[in-house]
């Protein structure tokens, strides 16, 4: 079982609650084990970060970047949380 920080909790449901138009549209197709019968969760708080979708069968993240990860800071905090996520054992895609 991963780690994660219960203070992130309620930070999850409100991005759950307002996703992008983008991760809506990636989750209704990967939701409900629609993908191979994989399960896939949304806005999962892993560690101290919350990651767009996790599947943990395939050890999996999937990202749907918007703007904010294009500036300087933006990549800087993408390259530490991409190094925490992977030294768990975790490949992430994103798009």
């Amino acid at each position: 079982m991963l780690f994660y920080n219960k203070n992130l909790k309620g930070n999850a449901r409100s991005l759950r609650r307002n996703m992008t138009h983008a991760e809506k549209l990636l989750w209704s197709a990967i939701r409900r084990k629609q993908l191979k019968g994989y399960q896939f969760y949304r806005q999962k708080i892993i560690g101290n970060f919350i990651v767009d979708f996790y599947c943990p069968k395939t050890s999996l993240v999937i990202e749907v970047d918007g703007s904010q990860h294009y500036g300087d800071k933006g990549i800087r905090n993408d390259r530490r949380r991409d190094s925490y996520l992977n030294n768990l054992g975790l490949r992430i895609l994103r798009f």
